[in-house]
């Protein structure tokens, strides 16, 4: 096997393990619930503090790296997950649960972009876009299987093993990372840390991420208003920090590029729409529709169809046709799974509802493995920590994104109408949202791609 293989199989079992363990934690609330004596808002900061500790250590990765590193990183993160996810097991109280599920997002948040940006600098850029749908398909993988390999483990075992499960996995992938990585010496060059801009940024984050949990859950909107407003002042002091620092913590200059916040906006607005979508359409088919759970997890199965589907055509298409078109289609698709949804009723076909997430599968991979693609097109080799970093960051607030927004909405709706209704103008909304890059796409210089790319096959 390749050197850069090796890497790349290091970076998405990593990968894996750390959307398992990110995932799965729902599967367990009734019984952790249970076993605790925990509220459904208690926990509910299960999950949410595994997103914040994974996201607040992301801005240090790149320092890190300079620092200590790329193989050290990687190491150090992967024993930090690991005793934390034992930890997580043996936890007696649901505070000490709450804490260590930080302390072991903080050690996938390391992981995940250290590791990609290692494995990206292997690739040349029209190679990346293959490297992008196996990344797409771990992606897929891991929250299709979570809630059936988490359910078995509770019936069989016990909640404490949906953590314990990972062990294995986590240990295999940190002695492949010690055995396979080539020792990397730190940069003699390595800029200081900005302790200022850390301090700015981490604060901006957690406040955005407390103020979107708030909103999501409802009656809370006074403070989760406060939180976000002072994250959004915190974010301005921040970009003005790092415009003037000599060694900003991020380099926000690589948000300039036009296909990085393209990117950054279509997955805001289609992979975060389906995170929301499958929370309230769940509530929907449940609640409103009389599936039983069983029934409604069923249909993930045709997603997952879709989406594997979505991500080898995407994978195939995307040098000879560029992100426009793929964009494109992709939303059109996914807000087409969406509207559908609004026509199910009680009695309806169960290959309705199929047909509905079968299109979001589809639209929604073909969208993000396109943006997955993208993003890094322009981004220099020595900039991809920073990059990887700040699009990371962005991945992880759009999961919170779409959430919170269609939690609020739905809770506004459900005011003025009947729950049918709330439930119905919620889907229109995010339809609308997921239609938003096709906007966007039209400023995208989508010939300037394809042959940039052709030109980097022919070199290569």
């Amino acid at each position: 096997m390749s050197y850069r293989r090796k890497v790349a199989a290091v970076y998405l079992l990593g990968f894996f393990i750390d959307l398992i363990n990110m995932f799965i934690a729902g599967v367990a609330y009734p019984a952790i619930g249970e076993s605790l004596h925990a509220s459904v808002a208690e926990l509910a900061w299960v999950s949410n503090s595994y997103i914040m500790g994974l996201t607040l250590v992301i801005p240090l990765s790149a320092w890190l790296t300079q620092r200590a590193g790329a193989r050290r990183v990687i190491l150090l993160s992967l024993s930090l997950f690991t005793f934390a996810t034992a930890a997580c097991g043996l936890a007696n109280s649901l505070g000490s649960l709450i804490f260590w599920r930080l302390v072991q997002g903080a050690g996938g948040g390391l992981l995940i972009p250290v590791g990609q940006a290692l494995a990206w600098q292997l690739y040349q850029k029209h190679e990346r876009a293959r490297l992008s749908s196996a990344v797409m398909l771990v992606g897929l993988i891991a929250p299709a299987s979570s809630p059936v390999i988490g359910g078995l483990l509770i019936q069989a075992l016990g909640w404490r093993w949906t953590f314990f499960a990972s062990l294995p996995a986590a240990a295999i992938t940190l002695g492949l990372a010690f055995r396979w990585l080539q020792a990397d010496k730190a940069d003699a060059k390595a800029k200081p840390l900005d302790h200022m801009g850390l301090l700015l940024g981490c604060s901006a984050l957690a406040l955005a991420l407390v103020g979107m949990a708030k909103l999501g859950e409802g009656g809370n909107e006074t403070l989760a208003g406060a939180c976000l407003v002072t994250s959004l002042v915190l974010l301005a002091l921040f970009i003005r920090h790092c415009k003037l620092h000599p060694f900003p913590l991020v380099d926000i200059r690589l948000s300039r590029d036009p296909l990085m916040r393209f990117s950054m906006l279509v997955y805001q607005c289609v992979p975060g729409m389906f995170t929301g979508i499958s929370l309230i359409g769940m509530l929907y088919l449940q609640d409103l529709l009389s599936m039983s759970p069983t029934a409604a997890g069923s249909l993930m199965l045709p997603w997952t169809c879709g989406s594997f589907l979505a991500i080898w055509f995407g994978g195939r298409s995307f040098g000879r046709l560029g992100p426009r078109p793929l964009i494109i289609a992709g939303c059109l698709i996914q807000a087409s799974g969406i509207m559908l949804l609004t026509l199910v009723g009680q009695g309806d076909a169960h290959a309705r509802l199929m047909a509905a997430f079968a299109l979001m599968g589809t639209g929604g991979s073909l969208c993000s493995s396109t943006a997955q693609s993208t993003t890094f097109l322009n981004v220099k080799n020595a900039s991809l920590q920073d990059a990887t970093a700040v699009w990371n960051i962005n991945r992880q607030l759009s999961f919170c994104f779409g959430v919170a927004l269609l939690g609020m909405l739905l809770n506004q709706f459900s005011r003025h109408a009947m729950l049918l209704q709330a439930y119905h103008w919620t889907f229109y909304c995010a339809a609308a949202v997921t239609l938003v890059p096709i906007v966007a796409s039209i400023f995208i210089r989508n010939s300037s791609v394809k042959l940039g790319l052709a030109f980097e096959q022919e070199k290569g």
